[in-house]
Formats: C-alpha cells, sequence, structure tokens
C-alpha cells in the first residue's frame, strides 16, 4: 500500500499503510522475537523481565549486526498506539500505529540526527506489513 517521509522536527517520520488490523501490527512492534525478522539492523533483543512483549517502562538488552548487546529502555508507552525507547541511553527510534481506510498506518520516528537511518526503516515497515498479514 503506502509509504511516505515527512519531517515533523525533530523527528524524521518514515510511514506505510498497510491492510493488517492495528492490534495484528502493534502485536508485531512489541514482540521482541520478531524484531530480528522485521529489523534489519537487529540480531536479537531480550526484556530484563525475561518476557516477550514490550510494556511500559521495559528494559532489556538489544544486539545489532555484528555488534554487542547493549541496554535498552522504553522512554514512551502508549498501549496499542506508540512506544519509543533510548539505546545505550541515547534517544532513538519511536514507533506506532494507527487506524487508517483498510487497516492502518505504522510509523517509525528517526531522530533527525539519524536521518539516513529512515531507509533501514522503510524496509522494517514493508516487513512488518508482512508479519502482520501472517497474524491476521
Amino acid at each position: 500500500m503506502g509509504f511516505g517521509v515527512r519531517v515533523r522536527l525533530p523527528m524524521v517520520i518514515v510511514d506505510r499503510v498497510v491492510a493488517s488490523p492495528p492490534d495484528a501490527v502493534w502485536a508485531v512492534l512489541t514482540d521482541l522475537a520478531a524484531w530480528p525478522q522485521w529489523g534489519p539492523s537487529i540480531t536479537h533483543a531480550a526484556l530484563d523481565s525475561g518476557g516477550r512483549h514490550l510494556v511500559a517502562g521495559s528494559t532489556g538488552t538489544v544486539r545489532a549486526v555484528g555488534g554487542v548487546g547493549v541496554p535498552f529502555a522504553v522512554t514512551d508507552f502508549d498501549e496499542g498506539r506508540r512506544w519509543a525507547w533510548s539505546v545505550a541511553g541515547v534517544p532513538a527510534t519511536a514507533h506506532g500505529v494507527e487506524p487508517a481506510a483498510g487497516g492502518c498506518r505504522v510509523w517509525f520516528g528517526v531522530p533527525w540526527w539519524a536521518a539516513p537511518y529512515a531507509a533501514v526503516c522503510a524496509i522494517a515497515l514493508r516487513r512488518i506489513d508482512s508479519l502482520a498479514a501472517r497474524r491476521r
């Protein structure tokens, strides 16, 4: 479906309209076991609590391609709508889902200073679309 990029300082927003319902996309966004499937730069993620799904205040470790595990903390969480995090203490991406005609709009907010990472997020959005379609 549709894909877009826009600047809403201090973030660059990358989004995609998908045919899946918001709850299916939210489940993919918050399921740490799914992160390596949709995140091109992520090879592993784990919560300190041992759970599988993000909740408000979640902390854990994320490992990027070719990297070591680094700590993360969820800094903003609105159940079913959006979450944001910091990685190694640095503000990172925000993630969200909003109802839209025929499905929903899923988006990433990338800090302006990391704007080139929006290209990686565009790949992730396509993968999220596919994963959420399988959960319907």
